[in-house]
């Protein structure tokens, strides 16, 4: 039967040999005439393969009595299926333009997403790269279960062919890829730059809200592109030109330039212009805006002094996040910042930390201490307010260049620790000259993939702390995955401190 199916020279034929004969077709099967029904289709003229409106032979063939028959056989039987082919016919019914709400697709997902436990990477991998060709490209990087789950076997195979195929690929499906890409914090050179390479040469045909997602790889991965030296101040010119026609869009390119400390003057001069405030203030986006803009104003005065240009209004400045971000908190049951703050709790007693502090301009920060010259931890009541860190609750009227003087004034050299004790409490001049400590808990999903290298926002959240005055103390989750139970957590704070 494989052999008769591979052999057919025309869609009816392959319909003919699976409906005709359902006591000679096995599970196997299926994904290799509906592979076949793909390959037969695209040599036909007609509208493309997942065109969606049903004109011209793809269109026809999906509305046969036969091809429904086919796919009726599938939904019965696929509960029995072994995995490989229910992965396979999912692909290939995508590759083949099903709708996802199709009949078909919807219970094939379903069927996979209840087996992910239990799927061979290998085989799985095996899957996706046979379906990587041009143009099934989008119809994989469209599905849900694909982008749900990280493929590493493909992803390596993909960045030795993408190159080559990259000139042939849409802007749409380019931005699949790199969607995927972010969303597993794949730092993988070759892809990077060959979506760096397609946007050096389509950017100037491409609207802003589609080069927001080609850009917004290289932020997430902390990577500037092989072709930075080019491909920046071409972005420069394509935003100078279209900063006002997608507000968002244009802040998101920005904050990616900015995460890596790339600064373009001219659109600043743009995006902090009283025409362009106006515009977004009466956006239905205008609080997501302000927060970013809000940021960049923050980084300007923070790493780009040497910028003379229009600000934002004090007016406009709002915190760019009020609470600990939502991958933090979606993945707070993995996190070892529960871990640290037992150790901590017992180390020096609640009153000595906060836990999930928020400081200007937005930045969330696991644990804040404030220890002074001799290495004691101070408790939060004994430390003076002008030592601590601007109050969160007055982001409009604050000034971040006179919080880094105020922070910066009174930095020491930090001892090693010592547990403060009951009979040497800290005098007024000791505890004025209180340093700011931030425990940074860094859990995997901080770092690129396989990488000790830290996503872009989290690297310039780090920077932007120590330039604020702050001493980061890293607690990365390779250390701490070491750490077996409280006693050792103490220790190991302890060393850290």
């Amino acid at each position: 039967m494989k052999r008769l199916i591979e052999r057919s020279r025309s869609v009816g034929e392959v319909l003919r040999w699976v409906t005709q004969n359902p006591g000679k077709v096995s599970a196997s099967h299926y994904p290799i005439a509906l592979h076949k029904l793909g390959q037969l289709l695209q040599q036909q003229p007609g509208p493309p393969m997942g065109a969606g409106d049903g004109r011209g032979p793809a269109g026809q063939v999906l509305e046969q009595p036969e091809f429904h028959a086919l796919c009726q056989a599938i939904v019965s039987g696929c509960a029995k299926f072994d995995n490989f082919s229910i992965v396979n016919c999912l692909y290939a019914a995508a590759a083949l333009g099903l709708p996802g709400e199709s009949p078909l697709v919807r219970v094939l997902e379903d069927e996979s997403r209840s087996r992910l436990g239990r799927f061979n990477q290998k085989d799985v991998s095996m899957v996706f790269s046979s379906e990587a060709n041009n143009k099934a490209l989008e119809a994989i990087f469209s599905s849900q279960l694909f982008y749900e789950n990280r493929q590493e076997r493909f992803i390596r195979s993909m960045a030795e062919w993408l190159p080559r195929k990259a000139e042939n690929l849409t802007p749409y499906t380019m931005a699949l890829i790199a969607k995927y890409v972010a969303r597993h914090r794949l730092r993988e050179p070759r892809l990077l730059d060959t979506i760096a390479n397609f946007l050096l040469k389509r950017g100037e045909q491409l609207d802003s809200k589609v080069i927001q997602k080609l850009v917004f790889p290289f932020s997430r991965m902390n990577y500037r592109p092989s072709n930075h030296g080019e491909l920046f101040p071409k972005l420069e010119a394509i935003l100078e030109q279209k900063a006002g026609s997608s507000p968002l869009a244009t802040v998101n390119i920005l904050m990616s330039m900015f995460q890596l400390s790339h600064f373009p003057q001219t659109v600043l001069h743009q995006v902090f212009s009283p025409g362009f405030i106006t515009n977004v203030m009466s956006s239905p986006y205008a609080l997501i805006v302000r927060r970013y803009l809000s940021l960049l104003d923050a980084a300007v005065e923070l790493e780009f002094r040497e910028y003379s240009g229009p600000r934002l209004d004090p007016r406009y400045r709002v915190l760019m996040f009020e609470h600990a971000l939502t991958a933090d908190e979606a993945n707070r049951k993995y996190s070892y910042k529960g871990l640290v703050a037992e150790a901590l709790r017992q180390l020096v007693g609640e009153e000595c930390y906060r836990q999930d502090e928020v400081l200007p301009p937005g930045y969330c920060t696991d644990f804040l201490l404030w220890i002074n010259r001799s290495g004691t931890v101070l408790p939060l009541s004994r430390v003076p307010a002008a030592s601590r860190a601007p109050p969160a609750t007055s982001p409009v009227t604050m000034s971040l260049r006179s919080s880094v003087l105020a922070l910066t004034s009174d930095l020491q050299d930090f001892a090693p620790f010592a547990p403060e004790t009951p009979s040497s409490p800290p005098g007024p001049r000791e505890s004025s000259r209180a340093g700011r400590v931030v425990l940074s808990v860094n859990d995997k999903w901080h770092y690129c993939q396989n990488s000790d290298i830290l996503v872009g926002s989290r690297a310039m959240r780090d920077r932007h702390l120590r330039l604020l005055g702050y001493c980061l103390v890293q607690l990365p989750y390779t250390e701490l995955e070491k750490v077996s139970g409280i006693e050792e957590a103490k220790h190991y704070l302890r060393q850290k401190l």
